[in-house]
């Protein structure tokens, strides 16, 4: 393991922001986290930058998880049991597991980031969370100086949440993932509850599909509707989708007919955010170098040399602009550091 001073950040952020570390090292192993100099410093544990407004400069030891290797840990009658490194590119280990006849994780393709933010942020897509096929999580404690697990109830997954957010460990860095295991179940069933995989679907004439079938569908939606972080910098969805108790819910829907709703298990209604954003006049709108994508208006897009700064100037505006027209908080997503 090598420490760096001063490194440039812009490159490990998919928004593109500036900002160095001021200290920085990659991690390829476990047991590079061993090291007693890495407890004795304020950390930051940096994954794909997929999910980060970075500030400018950051006056923190930067670890950057990049541990390798995917693997079948095992498998019994009902599921397969498969590990991934927290370094492994989320999309490559979604398509290695369908390459090998695992099914389950097929409507979580292309989504950027880690194996390893994965659990933290609890992504979720198309009907599916990270966090309803996670069997555990393995990570080193710096504070405890001592390897820990966490099964799935251990987790306390919500919706784009987790205990890694609730206790703060994913911005103080007292935890790093390390790997990360799956319960594929065996007895697979197509998930094509949401309506833009349902209908790509049913383009594509097909009326019984496979796991690859709805692989390769969500990716042709996502990449319909979403920007290459490579070609136009950004966050993907910068917005949680809002809850709302049922009356409140049931009002703004009478109020607004085309508002999209979906009922949750507990009785209260998710809002569409980006229907929310869109209504309120920012779709392809620009505040300075920032704005919000011209085809889907959740998403917040860098169209050059912007800030960290720069971002929460949008983000404000954006949330304002929505609380007034329809009394609505919109909470980002993306950690700000």
């Amino acid at each position: 393991m090598i420490l760096h001073t001063q490194r440039e950040l812009g490159p490990l952020n998919t928004l593109a922001l500036p900002g160095r570390a001021a200290r920085f090292a990659r991690i390829e192993t476990a047991g590079a986290l061993r090291d007693p100099l890495l407890a004795q410093e304020p950390r930051f544990i940096l994954g794909g930058g997929s999910n980060l407004v970075l500030g400018g400069d950051v006056d923190r030891l930067v670890l950057h998880m990049a541990i390798p290797g995917k693997r079948l840990l095992g498998e019994d009658a009902e599921a397969f049991y498969v590990e991934a490194g927290a370094g492994e590119n989320w999309h490559d280990f979604v398509q290695w597991t369908l390459a090998q006849g695992w099914p389950g994780l097929e409507n979580l393709s292309l989504i950027p980031g880690t194996v390893g933010a994965a659990p933290i942020q609890n992504i979720g897509a198309y009907g599916l969370e990270v966090g309803e096929l996670l069997q555990s999580v393995t990570a080193w404690d710096f504070e405890r100086q001592v390897e820990v697990g966490f099964n799935r109830d251990d987790c306390r997954f919500a919706y784009r949440d987790s205990r890694f957010k609730q206790e703060g460990w994913h911005l103080n860095g007292r935890l790093a993932i390390t790997a990360v295991l799956f319960r594929l179940p065996k007895a697979w069933r197509p998930n094509c509850r949401y309506a833009d995989v349902a209908q790509e679907l049913l383009a594509r004439d097909i009326a019984a599909p496979t796991a690859r079938d709805i692989a390769d569908a969500v990716i042709a939606v996502r990449q319909r509707k979403l920007p290459d972080p490579a070609r136009l910098p950004n966050a993907g969805s910068f917005f949680h989708n809002p809850v709302l108790d049922a009356a409140p819910a049931a009002a703004l829907k009478a109020a607004h007919p085309g508002l999209p709703c979906y009922p949750q298990a507990d009785g209260r209604v998710k809002l569409a955010a980006g229907w929310l954003i869109e209504q309120a006049g920012w779709k392809g709108k620009a505040l300075g170098p920032v704005g919000m994508y011209e085809k889907q208006a959740l998403v917040l897009v860098n169209h050059g040399g912007a800030t960290g700064r720069d971002v929460r100037r949008t983000m404000a505006a954006v949330q304002a602009s929505v609380s007034e027209k329809f009394g609505v908080a919109l909470t980002p997503e993306p950690i700000f550091l």
